[in-house]
């Protein structure tokens, strides 16, 4: 699979957990991802320089987003 892909894919999974707030720690997302912590972060980095308004809430341990957003990769047919 192109890198590029794999990259959006892991973007689409963190974007589901931090929605659904069931992210956990990150060292425990990490793992449930199946990358490192260092890479985690790296990622959310790069979705923050997107506009992802990701922040980590220690009383439910979890990533949440600060506001409402949506994350949307593709083509689409007009209508």
């Amino acid at each position: 699979m192109n890198i590029i892909i794999k990259h959006i894919e892991l973007i689409k999974q963190i974007d589901q957990s931090v929605r659904l707030q069931t992210t956990g720690s990150p060292e425990g997302f990490a793992c449930q991802l199946g990358i490192s912590k260092a890479k985690l972060y790296r990622v959310i980095e790069m979705m923050k320089t997107l506009d992802a308004p990701i922040v980590y809430d220690p009383t439910i341990e979890s990533f949440i987003y600060a506001k409402t957003v949506a994350f949307i990769f593709g083509f689409y047919k007009e209508n």
